[in-house]
């Protein structure tokens, strides 16, 4: 089935046929081994991405499922974490720890900068951090965290490290088997959703658990959790033909096809390919007087949040774009109607791209803003030439 419109928001994303395919193959029975086969596989290839020693979890849910499995599983009622937030969504792990009974301090960086490094390292220093929150990307505001940077101070601190991937997995390299500057100093936990850079349709919460977070679940003894505590559920990811709660037989199928996709691709030339259009899309839409909120340096490879030139209206904008088949996302909270989000990861290609920025530009022409469409398409093959020569 081929896509009617070009989706381009932080997710979901395009899918692609082959994984159109999947999802819409017989339903078969959640203990049927030909469905215990797939679950097993998609299993395999997840903890393959990961690179972890631990567990990991794939189940019916979204992101936010995850991010409350991870919470839930590793820090107790009056224990405390520290939230480094980049946005919007960073700062959703407050009221989440908080209805859990755990204590929350917070290191918010000013949209569109990363937080800084030694006000975490003088946070982390007053001690008794169970565990610190990172979105590795941001949806809201299209930072990226530094993770060769915060990994080791949080690590020394004696901290978890749980990563918020879910606009990052399968675009950047998140092996939680990867030792920043010292053997013991790894991510902890990671947490995703299908509908990202993994180029599923919206429905799979995903999270990996390496032994040391495995160990904090064990030490916490029964929890305030039933659905999201991963001790029922680890059996089943063991043996994907016991039952706990009934899986999403289809989405399974999809899922286990799409990392069959990212894996052949391979991580390493997913991160210079999305860098590569993050960079172009970024640089051409530049040319229509369109400013990043994120630095270059900071900026996100996934998803970008451009604000707009004087006079642009955002719902006209979004609207005319619309009617011309191409799906951007509006900005959130103080951003609403000042900018717009684009998204350019996972089943994205160059063409999909160029017809974006082509669009983009038609739309603003007809709105009244003069623009040079033919020099922003330029300037982004100039960019996406990088990966496709």
């Amino acid at each position: 089935m081929g896509n009617k419109e070009l989706l381009l928001i932080p997710g979901p994303t395009p899918v692609v046929d082959e994984i159109y395919d999947a999802l819409a193959s017989e339903t078969r029975g959640h203990t049927d081994s030909r469905f215990v086969a797939i679950y097993k596989n998609a299993l395999a290839q997840t903890k393959e991405l990961f690179q972890t020693d631990g567990e990991v979890f794939v189940l019916a849910g979204s992101g936010t499922l995850a991010m409350e499995m991870a919470i839930v599983n590793t820090v107790g009622k009056g224990e405390k974490i520290l939230v480094i937030s980049h946005g919007y969504f960073g700062d959703r792990f407050t009221p989440l720890a908080m209805a859990y009974g755990i204590q929350v301090e917070v290191l918010q960086a000013e949209w569109g900068k990363q937080v800084e490094i030694e006000a975490v390292k003088a946070k982390l220093a007053e001690g008794n951090f169970k565990a610190v929150t990172i979105t590795h990307a941001d949806t809201s505001t299209g930072v990226v965290s530094d993770l060769d940077a915060l990994v080791p101070i949080i690590k020394q601190a004696g901290a978890l490290i749980i990563l918020d991937g879910v606009v990052a997995t399968a675009a950047l390299d998140e092996n939680m088997n990867k030792a920043y500057g010292h053997p013991d100093y790894k991510l902890d936990v990671v947490l995703t959703g299908s509908q990202k850079a993994i180029g599923v349709p919206p429905g799979l919460a995903i999270i990996a658990f390496n032994q040391s977070a495995l160990k904090a679940r064990e030490a916490l003894g029964t929890i305030p959790a039933y659905y999201c505590d991963i001790e029922n559920w680890i059996p089943v990811m063991n043996d994907p033909g016991k039952y706990f709660a009934t899986p999403p037989v289809n989405l399974i199928y999809a899922y286990n096809v799409a990392m069959k996709i990212v894996l052949d691709e391979g991580i390493v030339k997913r991160e210079v390919r999305h860098r590569a259009y993050g960079r172009a899309v970024r640089f051409a839409l530049s040319k229509y007087g369109m400013v990043t909120l994120a630095e270059e340096t900071v900026a996100a490879p996934t998803l970008s949040c451009m604000l707009y030139p004087q006079g642009v209206e955002d719902a006209k904008f979004r609207a005319k774009l619309a009617e011309k088949g191409v799906i951007v996302a509006g900005s959130l909270a103080h951003l609403a109607g000042k900018a717009f989000r684009i998204g350019h990861m996972g089943n994205t290609t160059p063409a999909m791209l160029e017809q974006a920025v082509r669009l983009i530009g038609e739309s603003l022409n007809e709105l009244g803003h003069a623009v040079n469409v033919e020099e922003a398409v330029a300037r982004l093959k100039e960019e996406i030439a990088v990966v496709t020569m």
